[in-house]
């Protein structure tokens, strides 16, 4: 399985359909990926976020559930 089996092309969401998604899905139906170095998301990040820096996340996709929608910052 490739790391392009979890991922499907979808447009780029504004901040206000990001929000509006957010706020009408249950938590445990999706998916916060934060994608930036350790060090980013020590200093800030959205609740709930899960910490997959990119350069490992080929190593690391098997932690993400290829069900869920997954929303990537």
């Amino acid at each position: 399985m490739s790391v392009f089996d979890y991922f499907r092309r979808v447009s780029q969401w504004k901040v206000q359909k990001v929000q509006d998604f957010l706020e009408n899905e249950k938590p445990e139906d999706y998916i916060l990926l934060d994608v930036r170095q350790p060090d980013e998301y020590e200093q800030s990040h959205l609740p709930g976020a899960k910490l997959i820096p990119v350069g490992e996340l080929p190593d690391r996709v098997r932690e993400l559930d290829p069900k869920k929608t997954t929303i990537t910052y």
